[in-house]
Parts: C-alpha cells; sequence; structure tokens
C-alpha cells in the first residue's frame, strides 16, 4: 500500500496553469522589503544582524516565483536562506537568528504542495525538514515547539486542499462540458435522423414505382436507400454509447425558436420577443438558441433577486442569430457566473462556431448574451 501511494505521487504531474507574478505579488515582495529593512534597523535585539538582513532580503524575492517554480523557491528559502540562519546556532549555540520577516516562508511549503508535482513535492519536503527539524530541536519553550510544528504541516496542508479543490473543480467542468457534447451530438442525431429516415422512405417509394423509369433512375434510388441506411446505422451505433443504454430513438425535431413562446409559461414575468430574419435555420442553431433561452430563464427564476420582468429577445441578422436574455432583479449574483449551466451554454455555443456570456449588467440585473452563426461550420 505504502509502494503504491508512493508510485501515485511520484506520478502526479504539476498543477496546469500556474499563475505568472501579478502586481500584488510585487506589491507583496516590496512591503516584505520595507518591512525587513525597518526590522533590521530598529530592533535592537537581532542576533547576527548582518547575517539576518542579507539573507532575509535576498530570500524575500524568491517569493515571486513560488508558483511557477515551487521547488527552485522552496530551495532557496528553506535550503538556502533558513538553513544558513541556523548556522550560528549550530556554531555559537546563540538563539533564534533571523527577522521575523522570514516567516514569509511559510508561503513556500503552501506554494510546493499547490504546484508542483509529485516528485518535486517529496523533495521540497526534505529540503523544508531540514531546517524546520534543526529549529525545533533548538527550541526550548514545548508550547513554541508544536506552535512551530503546526504551522509548518498547516502550511503544506492548505497547499494539498487548495490542489485537491482545483483538480476536483476542473473534473467538475470537463464532465459539464462532456455532457453538453453528449446533449448536442444526440439532438444533431435525432434531426439529420429524422431527414435521412425520409430520404430512405422517398427512397424504397421511387424503387417501387420506377418499373416505367430508366434503369439509371432506379439504380440511382438503390444508392440513395442504400446511403441512406448506412448512415442512420452508424448514427444509430454512435449516439447509443451517448445515450448510455438507451437503444430506443426518437426521431421527432427538436424544440426550436417556434417553442421560445412556452417559457412565458414558467412565469407571467418572462416576456419573448423574436424579430428579424429567422427563417430557413439549421436545425442545430434553433435548438441551441432554445436551450440557450431555456437555460438563462431559469436561471433568472432560480437566482434573480425581486426581478419584475425577464425578457427574451432573439434576433436574426443576416450571418448570425443573436440572443439576449435580461432579468431586473438586484445585482451580486456571483456564483451563476461560474454555475455548470453557464458552462453548459458556452459550451454548446463554442461548439457551433459562436460564443456565450453572461454577467452583471451595468444598467441594472443581469443579462445572458450569445451570438450563433447562421451556417454550422463543417
Amino acid at each position: 500500500m505504502v509502494t503504491a501511494f508512493v508510485r501515485s505521487v511520484l506520478a502526479e504531474p504539476r498543477a496546469p496553469d500556474p499563475p505568472a507574478p501579478a502586481w500584488w505579488d510585487w506589491a507583496l515582495v516590496g512591503a516584505l522589503l520595507i518591512t525587513a529593512a525597518g526590522e533590521a534597523i530598529f530592533r535592537s535585539d537581532v542576533s547576527w544582524r548582518p547575517l539576518a538582513t542579507v539573507v532575509t532580503l535576498l530570500v524575500i524575492p524568491v517569493l515571486l516565483w513560488r508558483r511557477t517554480h515551487p521547488l527552485l523557491a522552496t530551495a532557496v528559502g528553506f535550503g538556502g536562506g533558513a538553513m544558513v540562519l541556523q548556522i550560528p546556532t549550530i556554531i555559537d549555540g546563540v538563539g533564534e537568528v533571523g527577522l521575523n520577516t522570514m516567516a514569509c516562508v511559510l508561503l513556500l511549503p503552501y506554494s510546493l504542495y499547490r504546484w508542483a508535482s509529485g516528485r518535486e513535492a517529496l523533495i521540497g519536503t526534505a529540503i523544508v525538514a531540514v531546517p524546520v527539524t534543526l529549529g525545533l530541536a533548538a527550541t526550548e519553550n514545548f508550547g513554541d515547539l508544536i506552535g512551530g510544528a503546526t504551522v509548518v504541516v498547516a502550511s503544506f496542508a492548505l497547499g494539498a486542499a487548495m490542489r485537491y479543490r482545483a483538480v476536483a473543480r476542473q473534473r467538475e467542468v470537463q464532465q459539464v462540458r462532456t455532457l453538453e457534447r453528449g446533449d448536442l451530438a444526440r439532438e444533431l442525431h435525432d434531426t439529420v435522423a429524422h431527414h435521412v429516415s425520409a430520404i430512405a422512405i422517398q427512397a424504397q417509394a421511387g424503387r417501387a414505382v420506377a418499373a416505367t423509369n430508366p434503369a439509371a433512375a432506379l439504380e440511382a434510388l438503390a444508392v440513395i436507400e442504400a446511403e441512406a441506411s448506412q448512415t442512420l446505422s452508424e448514427m444509430r451505433t454512435m449516439v447509443r454509447v451517448l445515450r448510455d443504454g438507451d437503444d430506443a430513438a426518437d426521431y421527432a425535431p427538436q424544440r426550436g425558436i417556434g417553442d421560445l413562446d412556452e417559457l412565458t409559461r414558467m412565469s407571467p414575468l418572462v416576456q419573448v420577443r423574436c424579430v428579424g430574419d429567422l427563417a430557413d435555420l439549421p436545425q442545430p442553431v434553433e435548438v441551441s438558441v432554445y436551450r440557450i433561452c431555456q437555460e438563462s430563464v431559469t436561471n433568472a427564476i432560480r437566482h434573480a433577486l425581486y426581478p419584475t420582468r425577464v425578457s427574451v429577445e432573439v434576433r436574426g441578422e443576416a450571418g448570425a442569430v443573436e440572443v439576449r436574455v435580461h432579468d431586473d432583479g438586484e445585482a451580486a449574483r456571483l456564483s451563476t457566473s461560474v454555475g455548470y449551466g453557464l458552462l453548459g451554454m458556452a459550451e454548446r455555443a463554442k461548439l457551433l462556431g459562436g460564443v456565450c456570456q453572461a454577467g452583471p449588467d451595468p444598467a441594472g440585473g443581469w443579462t445572458v448574451e450569445a451570438t450563433l452563426p447562421r451556417e454550422v461550420s463543417r
């Protein structure tokens, strides 16, 4: 069991997309440098003042790279800085050496477990353990010993917890995207299967009445029937996997723009308006418009605070269909901005070559806007 655990840790990759140093990182480092300089000047009880000051001023800038290079930052902070500060204790037996500002190195164990790979985390843990163990061994107060060990362990644990949370969130987002892709694939299948079934029926009828027609026409009808039957069979096989064991296929056309008035039944606050050229749209676009409007209205009814109106507007332009769903409820629906419903709408629009975004409206309330191309990309 231990061997399997070690192998799983060693196989753990780095956390994806670590953020580069931002302005607040530079502000933090600047504030720490000023604090360390003031402490070195005004504190009267600093042992080995030159050494403590130089080490602190060299270690603090390393915090800028604690996410992108967590093992290197940990090696410099603990294997270099903290270890050097243990030398006076070992040689002369003096008490604690270093500025209080050096406590900032506790950010490094957190960053190590949050961003580093499993192999780097093990190496970094060993690097941290050496100076921490020496420092705790030199501590005579039992309370300080327990407190110091707890703080270091808590830094590691918090980093691991935040990493687990980020991974869980990423998996949930991926699951939402996968489910939305499956829904869109089923809708595409049902729509195309509806038309292909009609083609197959027409081809069969053509063969039945083709006795007086040229042989070439009869051969063409046979090809149409074979191709249509093969396409339908292949699409049934594909969607059977997507539907997770549901073999029954419903070839009825999906809901589209003509069914948007049904949303008014969800609440008397809902108002639907369709303008522009909305004729002859591809079925996937019509279905996506309906789904986006349906999800947006559902979110507005569930999450808007004291709304008086939920307006749904679909506008047909020359090359695109624009969707806007707005509610005038009170602001601060922050949880909806990262909700899975919005992720699903954005993924659906992206698959069709469009965009979908949502957020607080400058004029008040909440707005969802989507733009879908009239022609589906091949």
